[in-house]
């Protein structure tokens, strides 16, 4: 049976959010053609709040489809008949409001909840509930406007709910709370300030869920050192080059896949498969750890989606676990439309 994939695409806030979600959307598109098992459509959201249905997803074909409001939008999806939509949008509304309308019309959607990715999102609710089931966690603290730290430096100060690392800084001193706490207000009305967890190493963990059972992959490393790149920021993950998004981490430079035999390993694994469930997880996850020099895992952030993109992170991991691409697609339906799909 073919099946219809309706990949939602675009920014409900911005068009820095749009380039991001064009890139991975567009290479997924490429990526998981299959006309024997797939029809793909397209929707496009846009920071006006209209949509667009392109036929795919080149500048030129976004700009040439006309714009409907969202009721017009919905009744376009129900028109399409889709099996599944698979989320490609990056905002805060992107990955909760514009999931949760699916759920509102009964369409079935690949990846985690809207729930699960605003429970995810908001960095200090995660570390909760990840604490909570056993998971190592740096000490910390929620700041309002007006609040002053009591953490002694060394210390990290974080949006308690951006991405990209946008406003992050370690504060190596009292004298640097000041900068590094404006820095990060910017970006959010609440702040994180965390015990700085010493290198060690740090990884990320993907989760894919296959046959009900969640396995974890090959873990990733970031480059980072104790004297030059203690903390990732945001040069290490996004910039621009002629006018377009370039997705710097995934250069080759800034990251590597480990061999599963790394001691690092089995420890990161159990606590991601901790992490996957206590934040209630479904068909995949990821996570970020701080590994210290004794090499105990401490858990820093969650990213609980998959853009089914070569350049995805959990699929980069899929595929040196011996998963190819196309596969994981299919093991992603399966979970999200288990009587269905073969």
């Amino acid at each position: 049976m073919v099946r219809h994939v309706l990949h939602l695409a675009g920014s409900a806030v911005d068009d820095a959010f749009a380039d991001l979600s064009r890139i991975y959307a567009r290479d997924c598109l490429d990526a998981v053609a299959d006309p024997a098992r797939y029809t793909h459509s397209v929707a496009w959201v846009t920071p006006d709040g209209t949509w667009r249905f392109p036929a795919d997803l080149e500048r030129d074909s976004i700009a040439a489809a006309p714009p409907l409001a969202p009721g017009d939008a919905v009744a376009r999806v129900a028109a399409l008949g889709v099996d599944i939509v698979v989320p490609q949008m990056f905002c805060r509304p992107g990955m909760t409001s514009y999931r949760a309308l699916f759920d509102v019309l009964g369409v079935p959607l690949l990846g985690n909840t809207a729930e699960v990715m605003a429970l995810a999102a908001h960095k200090p609710r995660a570390k909760a509930v990840v604490a909570a089931a056993g998971v190592a966690v740096p000490a910390g603290e929620v700041l309002r406007r007006g609040d002053r730290p009591t953490l002694h430096p060394p210390a990290v100060v974080k949006p308690a709910d951006a991405d990209n690392s946008d406003g992050v800084a370690l504060v190596r001193s009292a004298a640097e709370y000041p900068d590094a706490l404006a820095g990060a207000f910017a970006h959010a009305d609440e702040v994180l300030v965390e015990e700085f967890v010493p290198l060690g190493r740090e990884v990320r963990c993907g989760v894919v869920v296959r046959d009900g059972v969640p396995v974890p992959l090959p873990l990733e490393e970031y480059a980072v050192d104790p004297e030059h790149k203690p903390v990732r920021d945001r040069a290490d993950k996004l910039a621009r080059r002629d006018g377009e998004l370039h997705l710097v981490a995934k250069d080759g430079v800034r990251a590597r896949i480990l061999d599963p035999a790394d001691p690092v390993t089995a420890a990161v694994w159990e606590a991601a498969l901790a992490c996957h469930a206590a934040l209630g997880c479904r068909h995949h996850s990821l996570f970020d750890f701080r590994v210290d020099p004794a090499g105990r895992p401490w858990f820093l952030e969650a990213g609980p989606y998959c853009s089914y993109a070569r350049t995805s992170v959990v699929a980069t991991m899929a595929a040196a676990a011996g998963i190819p691409l196309p596969e994981l697609f299919r093991i992603g339906l399966a979970e999200a439309l288990p009587a269905t799909v073969p």
